[in-house]
């Protein structure tokens, strides 16, 4: 082999070389990112001692009378409240909220008085066997003889007088004319099996307040949506997952969807964080790529003593700095920080408003209608 061809194979050799290292590096950098590997604690090392409170013997060390110079604070006996003093005790405040059952503020409401007291028993097997009248809500609840209090009607309660409702809006619209008379059907069935007469009120009226609920309703239902978008490399369902839950996020009902949770167990959670379905679903979700994620408030559903907006700001902070990514509106438009001044603002005149009709966010009401 000459000298020129073991140069040509030399450089030959280079080049290849070359070629599948920038492959190999524009293929990891293009991946998407995963989720870092989880640390786990040092089994080798000592384990630090813990001492237990309890009643054993070791606990009593100290000889009576010793305590290092330490308070021992009062006797036993010495522990003892004064009645009058106990009543001068300050009361934790409270906020209450109205109840979540059927309310004239946003349901159609019919009495339906027995002539004798009703079981519990009797009045559930007389249920429709639907909740709904067309798209809207429907109940009866019965007032308890015992604790003389409206409430879904029980097993082994007895009921001296009943009501029957249905809700004037959701976002499905208004109470029409049709699922008016379908309310009315279904109470009056439920009237002649528990031998009441019923009482129901004007439908034209109650069709015309349930367009005026509906009215407000549009005008002062607020749902945000930002995207936040991968500046460069994808992510991985694992890698959103684990930016995520450092910001104290939980995995939702559906698949690619999480949740803040509210403070108060129970609630509907503060923002929701989603991505696209089918990469979670995937066999191999650290092979999947997601480009964007959306970052959402549902305004109605949550009460603004919370702060979701601000919550929100802050997530979408978070998570932009970690996952290097972009904060963008939800047509994709790259969002400046200023923007989100003016958002603030409108949201404190929407609560204000809100508040003034008694349909405070977050409230057992506001969530009814707005849902």
């Amino acid at each position: 082999m000459s000298t020129l061809q073991l140069s040509l194979a030399i450089i030959g050799g280079l080049v290849l070389a070359l070629i599948v290292a920038y492959n190999t590096w524009t293929s990891r950098r293009n991946a998407p990112k995963r989720a870092l590997p989880q640390e786990h604690p040092d089994h080798a090392a000592e384990p630090t001692q813990r001492l237990e409170p309890g009643f054993d013997a070791g606990a009593a060390a100290l000889p009576p009378g010793e305590f290092h110079g330490l308070d021992r604070g009062p006797e036993p006996s010495e522990h003892t409240v004064d009645m009058g003093d106990a009543l001068q005790l300050p009361v934790p405040p409270f906020s209450l909220e109205r109840r979540p059952g059927l309310d004239p503020l946003i349901d159609v409401m019919a009495a339906l008085q027995p002539e004798h007291v009703v079981s519990g028993d009797a009045a559930l097997a007389a249920l429709p066997p639907t909740r709904r009248a067309g798209s809207k809500p429907f109940a009866i609840e019965g007032l308890n003889e015992a604790t003389q209090q409206w409430e879904t009607p029980a097993p082994g309660q007895r009921y001296q007088s009943f009501q029957a409702g249905v809700q004037l809006a959701n976002r499905m619209g208004a109470l029409n004319e049709i699922e008016f008379s379908e309310f009315v059907v279904k109470a009056q069935a439920f009237a002649d099996t528990i031998n009441a007469a019923p009482d129901f009120p004007d439908m034209l009226q109650e069709v015309a307040r349930a367009r005026e609920l509906d009215q407000f309703a549009s005008d002062h239902d607020a749902q945000l949506m930002f995207m936040l978008r991968a500046r460069q490399a994808a992510w991985s369902p694992g890698y959103v997952q684990q930016n995520a839950a450092r910001l104290g996020f939980v995995p939702g009902a559906m698949p690619g969807r999480l949740v803040l949770p509210a403070s108060t167990q129970g609630l509907p959670p503060l923002l929701t964080l989603g991505y696209d379905t089918q990469a979670a679903l995937a066999e191999d979700p650290d092979q999947s790529a997601i480009r964007d994620i959306t970052l959402s408030l549902d305004v109605a559903q949550v009460h603004r003593t919370e702060q979701p907006f601000a919550r929100l700001r802050d997530v979408a902070a978070a998570l932009c700095q970690a996952m290097d990514g972009v904060l963008c509106d939800q047509n994709g438009t790259p969002l400046p920080a200023m923007a989100m001044d003016p958002i603030a603002g409108d949201l404190e005149l929407l609560y204000d408003q809100l508040d003034g009709r008694d349909l405070s966010a977050g409230s057992v009401l506001a969530r009814r209608l707005f849902s």
